[in-house]
């Protein structure tokens, strides 16, 4: 095997599948050329990221002696989980990652249990670490295929091969959504696990730029390395001590580098020398390493100097060296992370719906490692709502299809109120209802529909499949018909869906109708999926004003000591058979009958008292005001929609109380219009924050939510651009300046003695 070529073998299928190759090596992870009967390096090699490899190039790469084959990264991603000593934790990150990015089929093993996921770039970006886990971008490459160095053994695609695949198999990502992976995954590794670091990785960068103090003394730099140990410390960190050395001493501190390096076990001595002799330090010096070494418990002698080009007036020098770098960079060395605002809490109440949805909502919470009420709620109200369809109604003809979308943090328990609904259904014998926990296309779904009418969709990372079916310009056509069916077959739940007029005989079905469809779907998501996924056309289209956007009040709650078993008391079980049956009181073709959509259905009326109907006269006056004085914002079809998801409500909660005498009462319509106005609020504040028109807007957005987190204080100029790579230098300060003219931002320059620090704040 190691002298097989891989490039003759497969570069061209490769090239042909769309993927960007280079040359590697043998037995080694580099980019190389083979000139004059030998390899060497490969000056150039990461302009394969911004170009297609050309088929001439694979016909010389071919005759090149075992060369292996990388990939250039940007428009493919490398997620590379460099975990060696724990397989359950590999796998953990890679479970995370197809639950979070997509599930991938490409999956690369070099030297287990590590592991290499790849994925489409939405747009390429630049690669980032959050050590020992990284992603691989623009200006970077991974081994595809090749004799891994340490092993000897080919590069393993345990599930599909890269040949057999091309970028548009794989998952599309965008960098935020690398990012939060990233943040995630860290969070799985023990603390003994993670590589030892020096404000690299999840720290920020300590560079002080241009200040006197970046000249440190021989005796001061050599003291403080003492208490900086390089106990195999992780390569970043490595660099960074070196440049900060260079940069304090010049080449007189390599012998203080070299020294310093051989502690390490990873050393080698050639790597280092080479280093060192590439080190070019611009803005970073003694300031980083008696940072540290402060850190670290260092504690100057009052006479030693530390600045280079200050003259000592009597005073401690440390002191003032730190009150200079303080004054230059008032940034903390832990920033705070960037989170979204708090969820505007629940209106009180919201929790008190009885009947067979609150015994529901009490198990989920019994059985779930972290209870998540308001998920509980949504779940269950479209698993009745589905339980109903076609057997009730309001007076005015309103049913109980139920859109709802569940937001909360990655491995907040999301997942947990589905198992319990799908579990009860099994022991009711009611599996028929379930649709699938994907949806592929438009003409899925029909088929599912027609194949029952009442039916519940529980989607997982629904914020994924949004922004796939929501993107017209890139994604297929038969992805984005699924939220146009969405959108329709909400309406037509009282009525019957004759479907699409195809030309072809095979498309026959699309067009059979369905009486009185009633889709309930139930989707997850984490906020950053969900709102990014979201265009303006969501919103002026009114597919965004069908969800109903219930977000968990606390992502990480305290866990149950027992959770786990989900074993449903019988009573439960006979009340959902019950609803099933339409209370018992349903004649003819539906007595017992799921859904047949042959069934020409006559649901069983739900009364409503006067007190109820009052109530909904009243908030049709003040939604009739609040659309007039909303016309042209774009939000009118959120506010249209609040009185009949409030009707929705009440008549499901009205079922779930009484199955066999159902009536909407008043606490019912005043329980589902709080619920609605809740909901509708919450869209409409998140989506004016957060949905845009286009680029443009969606980059002032985002840079005001980014400004907005940091809080009163502000935020440096250097930490908003590190926060930004969104956007390019051009597009950056575009959208500052944009801001600042409108009055919304305060740009200012804090003195120091060195160069200025600019400085952002929200006003």
């Amino acid at each position: 095997m190691t002298n097989k070529n891989y490039m003759a073998q497969l570069g061209a299928t490769l090239v042909d599948r769309g993927f960007p190759i280079l040359p590697i090596q043998p037995n080694t992870k580099k980019p190389g050329l083979y000139k004059l009967g030998a390899w060497h390096e490969y000056p150039k090699w990461s302009r394969h990221c911004e170009r297609d490899t050309t088929d001439n190039e694979v016909d010389v790469w071919g005759n090149w002696p075992e060369a292996g084959i990388g990939i250039a990264a940007g428009r493919v991603i490398g997620i590379d989980i460099d975990i060696l000593d724990s397989p359950t934790i590999a796998l953990e990150m890679e479970a995370l990652a197809k639950r979070m990015l997509g599930d991938t089929p490409a999956v690369r093993i070099g030297h287990a249990p590590k592991r290499l996921l790849v994925y489409r770039a939405v747009q390429p970006f630049s690669g980032f670490k959050y050590p020992p886990i990284e992603v691989l971008g623009v200006g970077q490459q991974f081994i595809a295929y090749g004799i891994h160095p340490d092993t000897g053994k080919p590069y393993d695609w345990p599930v599909s091969t890269l040949a057999d695949l091309s970028p548009d198999d794989l998952p599309g990502i965008t960098e935020a959504q690398a990012r939060e992976f990233a943040k995630e995954a860290y969070r799985l590794i023990p603390a003994e696990l993670r590589p030892k670091t020096l404000g690299v990785g999840l720290r920020a960068p300590m560079e002080f730029a241009n200040l006197p103090e970046q000249r440190g003394t021989y005796e001061a730099v050599e003291d403080a390395l003492r208490h900086i140990v390089n106990a195999d410390l992780d390569y970043d960190s490595w660099v960074r001590i070196g440049m900060a050395i260079k940069g304090a001493l010049g080449d007189d501190g390599w012998p203080l580098f070299e020294v310093w390096s051989e502690a390490s076990q990873k050393n080698d001595p050639k790597t280092t020398a080479r280093s060192w002799r590439s080190f070019a330090p611009q803005r970073i010096g003694a300031g980083t390493i008696y940072k540290l070494a402060l850190d670290n418990g260092w504690q100057p002698e009052s006479g030693m100097q530390l600045n280079g080009e200050i003259v000592m007036n009597g005073h401690h020098p440390a002191r003032e060296l730190l009150q200079a770098l303080q004054a230059a960079d008032p940034i903390s060395i832990e920033p705070q992370e960037i989170s979204l605002p708090p969820p505007k809490p629940m209106p009180v109440g919201w929790d008190q719906v009885g009947g067979v949805i609150a015994d529901m909502m009490a198990l989920m919470a019994a059985t779930a490692k972290r209870p998540q009420p308001v998920l509980a709620l949504g779940a269950s109200l479209c698993a009745i709502g589905a339980l109903m369809g076609r057997k009730y109604r309001t007076e005015s003809n309103i049913r109980s299809n139920l859109y709802v979308v569940g937001i909360a943090e990655s491995g907040a328990g999301k997942n947990h109120s589905r198992v319990v609904i799908n579990e009860l259904f099994r022991k009711a014998n009611l599996l028929q209802y379930l649709g699938g926990n994907k949806i592929a296309s438009g003409s899925g779904l029909l088929t599912a529909i027609q194949r029952q009418p009442a039916i519940l969709f529980q989607l997982d990372e629904f914020g994924m499949f949004l922004s796939a079916a929501a993107d017209r310009k890139r994604s297929p056509r038969y992805v984005c018909e699924i939220l146009d069916l969405m959108t329709e077959l909400y309406t037509t739940s009282g009525t019957t869906y004759f479907g699409v007029e195809y030309a072809s005989t095979q498309h026959n079905n699309a067009h059979r109708a369905i009486h009185q469809p009633c889709a309930c779907i139930y989707g997850t998501t984490t906020p950053l999926h969900f709102w990014q996924a979201l265009q303006a056309s969501n919103v002026a289209d009114g597919s965004l004003a069908r969800f109903l956007i219930m977000e968990s009040e606390d992502d990480f709650p305290d866990s149950n000591e027992a959770f786990g078993v989900i074993d449903p008391p019988q009573d439960l079980i006979d009340r959902l058979i019950l609803i099933h049956q339409g209370g018992g009181k349903l004649n003819g073709n539906l007595t017992d009958v799921g859904a047949v959509d042959e069934v020409l259905v006559d649901p069983r009326v739900v009364p409503m008292t006067p007190q109820a109907r009052a109530t909904f006269r009243q908030l049709d006056q003040e939604l009739v005001e609040r659309l007039r004085t909303s016309r042209g914002t774009g939000y009118s079809s959120i506010l249209a929609r609040i009185e009949e998801n409030a009707t929705k409500l009440a008549l499901i909660r009205a079922v779930s109380r009484d199955p066999a005498d159902p009536q909407i009462e008043d606490h019912d319509a005043e329980w589902g219009i709080m619920l609605s106005r809740h909901c509708a609020e919450l869209t409409i504040r998140e989506a004016s924050a957060r949905v845009s028109e286009n680029q443009v807007e969606s980059h002032h957005k985002r840079a005001m939510q980014i400004l907005r987190d940091a809080g009163m204080a502000g935020m440096s100029k250097s930490d908003f651009t590190r926060r930004t790579q969104f956007m390019d230098h051009r597009q950056r300060d575009g959208v500052l300046r944009t801001l600042a003219e409108a009055g919304l931002i305060e740009m200012m320059a804090l003195q120091s003695k060195g160069r200025p620090a600019q400085w952002i704040k929200v006003l």
